[in-house]
């Protein structure tokens, strides 16, 4: 029994032992291991072993990037003007044990120093500039936090200003003057939209002008073809009417009292009008009366005497060939 007693013992004895020797690290961290108190090797991701109750497993370092996040800071500027700005820091360690003995907490002494340089930073820079040069800033923090860390084993990546806010003062100032400028070129640019549409709506009338002028022209130039095509062909019309009536007549050989007959009857027409006061009867009156006296008489052949040097001719009506 005492045999099985001291077996068991034996057995987890050994079995603690063997945990103790056998270490697994995780992957992307080490440890930090000591022996009788001082640094003895940094255990990387993998299996590892140790000498039991004579190694101790002092810390676990994270190898990964860490970001960490900074109470908004008041920084004064070269104008006098209070600011707070709030950083984010990108960081990740590189020699475990730097940063386990270089540094007693390497997350505060990152907090200090970026606080620390800020104020040195932002202290030669305006407001103005402050607030546009937020890439100049995070470079020169980067710059200074890497110089100084390197020794504790840490490498900065990135340094980033999340917030830069201005007295309320200041911010209700900055809000009235942006919202003059943009009053300022909202004018300038409803005054140019205005230019720019009287211009166009005059070019717009003088061009319709010119249009219209030209229209008118070509129209006063086509009405006149038009009247003179027009009166060209009234003209031809009447000559090739009084061509036409003159081939009648001469064809349909009038004698003198139907010629008589109408001039008489033509006579009404040219006493028509109001202006006509006076009436004068042409001579060729008495002539067309013996003409037309001429239709109520019988036709006779007389024999005119003959005149000197002339043969005797009927005195009836003309024939037309001597008309």
């Amino acid at each position: 029994m005492v045999e099985l007693i001291a077996a068991l013992i034996v057995v987890g004895v050994a079995g603690f032992a063997l945990a103790r020797t056998i270490r697994i690290v995780p992957q992307a961290t080490s440890r930090i291991v000591e022996r009788f108190g001082r640094y003895h090797r940094t255990l990387n991701a993998g299996l590892n072993i140790v000498v039991p109750f004579i190694d101790r497993i002092k810390v676990e370092v994270d190898l990964r990037e860490q970001v960490v996040t900074f109470p908004p800071q008041p920084v004064i500027t070269s104008d006098n003007l209070v600011v707070s700005i709030d950083t984010v820091i990108y960081f990740q360690v590189t020699d475990p044990k730097a940063a386990t003995y270089e540094i007693a907490s390497f997350i505060v002494a990152v907090e200090q120093l970026t606080v620390t340089t800020l104020r040195n930073v932002v202290g030669g820079m305006d407001l103005e500039r402050t607030l546009t040069s937020r890439e100049e800033i995070n470079t020169e923090l980067r710059g200074v936090l890497d110089d100084a860390t390197g020794k504790w084993g840490i490498r900065v990546n990135r340094v980033e200003l999340k917030a830069i806010d201005p007295p309320a003062s200041i911010q209700d100032s900055m809000e009235k003057q942006m919202r003059a400028d943009r009053d300022k070129r909202a004018a300038i640019l409803t005054a140019e939209g205005n230019k720019q549409s009287a211009i166009l709506t005059a070019q717009g009338e003088r061009e319709a002008a010119v249009l219209k002028a030209r229209g008118e022209a070509e129209a006063a130039v086509l009405r006149a073809q038009a009247e003179a095509e027009a009166k060209a062909m009234r003209a031809k019309g009447e000559a090739d009417a009084i061509a036409m009536v003159f081939k009648a007549i001469h064809e349909g050989a009038p004698d003198d009292r139907l010629l008589a007959y109408q001039y008489l009857k033509t006579l009404p027409e040219i006493a028509k009008g109001d202006a006509n006061k006076l009436w004068i009867v042409p001579s060729e009156m008495g002539r067309a009366l013996e003409n037309l006296g001429g239709l109520f008489s019988p036709p006779r052949e007389a024999v005119e005497p003959p005149r000197d040097g002339e043969i005797g001719r009927p005195s009836g009506p003309a024939s037309p060939q001597g008309q």
